[in-house]
């Protein structure tokens, strides 16, 4: 991994089957309160919480640190008590009344110069920072030059929850160290159902592999976690 780019680890519930979300991609809430536990525990630990803004369209909300042992645990490093809320959104185009931003916690918007315009003519606060893409390619964000800007902005550790075109984006940047996956016993079946990695895909000679670190069973759900 490079010393100049935050340390990732992608953190996400799927049904046995592989999938995200039904096939009409309604938010999703199978996982148990273990799994909520699980994925409190794990943001506790991180500086930064990157999703993309379908993710963020999708549940209105981000999941903030209630826990008061992992606030604590925070507050003994010095840390803010809760982890900056990073959204992608390269268009720029989120409903400013979402619940999203009435809740006590830091929000960035990372976005492009269009993005930025866009946003800034709809709502002029919500975000604390706007960290803009250098390249100018329209609604494409330069995710290298992204992850390098928030390591010097001293986020060291971030989390990454969807969907699955960021995730893709990211694993094709080569800038995915760890993954989180918890399996819950469901099936949702569907050809349009997502999965953890949309985007075009990798041909079987260019498929990612992974490591795997430990295996934890608690009830009918299984965490699995790997490295990259």
């Amino acid at each position: 991994m490079s010393q100049k780019r935050p340390q990732t680890t992608v953190i996400l519930a799927m049904t046995a089957d592989g999938k995200i979300a039904d096939f009409q991609r309604n938010p999703s809430r199978f996982g148990s309160q273990a799994d909520k536990a699980h994925l409190e525990e794990q943001l506790s630990l991180m500086d930064g919480v990157l999703f993309g803004a379908e993710t963020l369209r999708a549940y209105g909300t981000t999941l903030s640190i209630t826990n008061s042992l992992l606030l604590e645990n925070r507050r003994q490093k010095y840390k803010p008590l809760q982890p900056v809320q990073l959204v992608v959104s390269g268009s720029g185009k989120i409903d400013p009344n979402i619940r999203f931003f009435s809740q006590s916690i830091p929000r960035w918007l990372i976005t492009t110069i269009e993005g930025a315009n866009t946003w800034s003519k709809k709502c002029h606060q919500g975000f604390e920072k706007l960290v803009i893409s250098n390249v100018d390619q329209g609604r494409k964000i330069d995710l290298q030059d992204i992850f390098e800007r928030l390591y010097q902005l001293e986020l060291s550790k971030l989390a990454i929850l969807g969907g699955g075109n960021l995730i893709a984006s990211l694993l094709e940047a080569n800038l995915i160290d760890n993954l989180w996956l918890t399996i819950c016993p469901l099936l949702f079946g569907g050809v349009t159902s997502p999965t953890p990695v949309e985007g075009v895909g990798f041909l079987s000679h260019q498929a990612k592999p992974l490591q795997l670190l430990t295996v934890k069973q608690i009830e009918q759900e299984i965490f699995l976690h790997y490295r990259l």
